[in-house]
């Protein structure tokens, strides 16, 4: 089920290179993507025309929901009521990993600032909120409480005074309670039960009932995907998300069923989840995929599991873990598993990751629920250059600069020299008068 490749020589380790980092784009996928683009068009611009009766259409259409506009919002009682029938000690494991979340996201905020020098001049950068954000939860496989928690809280420690929340009414033609209940606790100030790339145009152009935020973040399927990336001029997203991502290094002191059990808990994500192992043993190879068909046996998603690892599954062996390191900062993984004997020490070595865990003693689902970071991070090689979702993400600054009278002579003469050399001529005489 697994392809497993043994490197021996810089021909397979080219090889390796493709499987795991195949061409975002080639004839094939061109097609698809212009035809899914083409399909996600027409859905947005008969929002933007059409409004809440073109987001009930396709809210019919795609989730087998009929809705009036007037049911799109759960209202409070309705939020309550869902919330009430969640099991407590689940709540109360949401209110610990909450509060694990906010601590985090409080720790790296920045702080608006000036500078005031002797002749008066003032510099600095003023950090506001934005007052209004979009947050897509997905819920067509199944039901991400934990997805809430990551896109509200860091809202919230920014200082966002409006969350609009949507996800699909895919239970019972609503959202599913558990997940109303983390929009409760988390702070989502209206939740909308619409889906899709129409609720992706919904929030980005607005409509009758549904307000058009500054900012779109969540993870989706392939449309809401592309929907976001088509809706960009309009408001800011966070990322393009893809598939998730686990990428295991392991030596031949790792426990295989530990590895198993990472590769398999992202397979169970969707049909195309990737997970790789690396590994410097081949003995170590055939122990993990024993493990993961031992394992797999008693998991109950079965088709998904084996659809993720028959088209995406791997695992290679590599000549050492120098070798590994550079095979994983051309991956750049969304989550990154270091199970070797000394994890630390390789993970100093490693430039390009989304989250990474260190030791057998750390799995990627502490990340994923619990334990503070966000798991809305950067896929498909977009750790090269990007960041997980942060407090950060949803402020924006503004500069600041008043001169001095004494500072604008001192000045004014390199200010000008350099706006001539751009032949900026206006530039120049909007300084000099006020010589």
């Amino acid at each position: 089920m697994i392809t497993t490749l043994e490197i021996t020589s810089d021909a397979v380790y080219d090889e390796a290179v493709r499987r795991l980092c195949p061409a975002a784009f080639g004839p094939d996928a061109d097609a698809v993507l212009q035809e899914k683009t083409e399909a996600v068009q027409a859905i947005l611009n008969a929002v933007r025309t059409s409004g809440d009766a073109a987001v009930a259409e396709f809210t019919e259409r795609f989730d087998g929901v009929a809705l009036t506009p007037g049911q799109f919002e759960l209202t409070p009682e309705e939020m309550d009521e869902a919330a009430a029938q969640v099991d407590p000690e689940l709540i109360a494991a949401l209110e610990r990993a909450h509060g694990n979340i906010r601590a985090f996201h409080e720790r790296h905020l920045r702080e608006s600032w000036e500078e005031i020098s002797e002749d008066g001049t003032v510099l600095g950068q003023r950090v506001t909120p934005l007052e209004r954000v979009g947050v897509y939860v997905p819920g067509g496989k199944a039901y991400y409480p934990s997805s809430v928690l990551m896109n509200i809280v860091p809202a919230c420690v920014a200082g966002v005074r409006e969350i609009v929340m949507v996800s699909p009414p895919s239970w019972e033609g609503s959202i599913h309670p558990v997940v109303i209940a983390a929009a409760r606790m988390a702070g989502a100030t209206r939740v909308f039960r619409v889906a899709g790339a129409q609720a992706v145009a919904a929030l980005a152009y607005g409509t009758e009932k549904i307000p058009s935020v500054l900012k779109i973040t969540g993870p989706g399927n392939t449309y809401v995907t592309v929907a976001k990336r088509l809706v960009r001029p309009v408001c800011d997203i966070d990322s393009e998300a893809g598939p998730s991502e686990v990428l295991v290094i392991a030596d031949d002191k790792a426990n295989p069923q530990f590895v198993a059990a990472e590769m398999l808990a992202q397979a169970e994500h969707d049909e195309e989840a990737r997970s790789v192992t690396l590994t410097t043993s081949m003995e170590m190879a055939r122990k993990i995929e024993a493990a993961v068909e031992e394992q797999r046996a008693s998991l109950p998603r079965q088709e998904i599991i084996e659809a993720s690892l028959s088209g995406q599954g791997t695992i290679v062996v590599v000549r050492g873990l120098d070798e590994a390191v550079r095979l994983s900062d051309r991956f750049a993984p969304e989550h990154l598993s270091i199970q070797t004997e000394n994890p630390r020490e390789v993970f100093d070595k490693t430039q390009n990751a989304g989250a990474v865990m260190l030791g057998g003693l750390t799995p990627v689902a502490l990340g994923d629920y619990y334990a503070g970071p966000n798991h809305i991070l950067p896929t498909s090689g977009r750790a090269k250059f990007s960041s997980p979702l942060s407090a950060e993400d949803f402020r924006k600054v503004t500069s600041i600069l008043s001169y001095s009278h004494e500072r604008l002579l001192k000045d004014a003469g390199d200010v000008c020299r350099l706006a001539e050399a751009e032949g900026l001529v206006a530039h120049a005489r909007a300084v000099e008068m006020r010589k």
